[in-house]
């Protein structure tokens, strides 16, 4: 295992130090960037837990994951339901021991590519629903039992949607945009009882929701799923605990020089506060919100 940077001066420091995670949960496991992510960790050495609304896909990838040495566990649920989050957390844990990493990976995204005056009302609010009410349901479940035991991680898979405008998908960009908030309270509250959090960027990897969006009809250029999965990997491993509470990039972002810019941050005095966080950017120096 690579060496742990030190906890000194980078955003994530400060408080109790959680040891490497061994019991992962992953929503919207059975397909997609889920299934890349429930696979990685499990070849990592995690227990896995798998959460979804199709049993048949989940069992598919908990088979895998046995397979492949590690113990793994399904739970039905709906993220948008709380009741249902925490039974099914309730389960995993019973399954396969206290979780310590929870990956916020269910997601879904509009129909169709339209400015927001122009969207469907119902359709809006089932992409918020899931996309930053189910990760809040999540983190409800999951974090006061983390934290009981001394800390964890939680990581959201986020999105460029959600720290620029954009004309089309506007419920998409709003809920990703609230994930950072969520993260960030996380961070701030949590860090000194070993709590970390991270928004991770997957860039677009070819998955049947990508694949569907008129807006990658023409791309070529996908992101390797292996990239998103060696990020959150190293955030298992407690490698990428310096960034705590930042946006990571996956295609961009290597475990390696992540953890070369937080040493050379560290030698500079740390890491800027707003560095890899979503804030208003005033309009020069003179800007009183500078």
């Amino acid at each position: 295992m690579p060496e742990r940077p030190a906890p000194a001066a980078g955003p994530g420091a400060g408080g109790p130090v959680p040891p490497p995670a061994a019991v992962a949960l992953v929503t919207g496991a059975g397909r997609g960037i889920g299934r890349h992510l429930a696979l990685g960790l499990a070849s990592s050495g995690l227990s896995v837990g798998l959460l979804g609304r199709s049993a048949g896909p989940l069992e598919e990838v908990a088979a895998q994951a046995r397979g492949a040495g590690a113990a793994a566990a399904v739970a039905i649920a709906d993220v948008r339901r709380f009741p249902e989050v925490q039974r099914a957390v309730a389960a995993i844990e019973q399954a396969l021991g206290g979780i310590d990493l929870l990956v916020n990976n269910a997601g879904v995204v509009e129909a169709a590519e339209v400015p927001v005056w122009a969207a469907d009302p119902d359709e809006w609010w089932r992409v918020v629903e899931t996309d930053l009410r189910g990760p809040f349901h999540c983190v409800r479940a999951v974090v006061p039992g983390m934290l009981a035991r001394g800390g964890g991680r939680v990581v959201d898979l986020n999105s460029g949607a959600g720290a620029t405008d954009r004309e089309i998908y506007s419920a998409y960009c709003a809920a990703k945009a609230g994930l950072f908030r969520i993260s960030g309270n996380l961070h701030l509250a949590g860090a000194a009882r070993g709590l970390r959090a991270f928004e991770v960027a997957p860039g677009v990897v070819r998955t049947g929701m990508t694949a569907g969006m008129p807006l990658h009809a023409d791309r070529t250029d996908w992101t390797p799923p292996g990239a998103v999965v060696d990020l959150v990997a190293a955030i298992a491993r407690g490698e990428l605990d310096e960034w705590s509470g930042c946006y990571l990039h996956a295609g961009l972002d290597t475990p390696a020089g992540l953890v070369a810019m937080s040493a050379a941050a560290r030698s500079a005095g740390g890491l800027p506060p707003p560095a890899r966080r979503l804030r208003v950017v005033p309009y020069g120096p003179d800007d009183a919100l500078g």
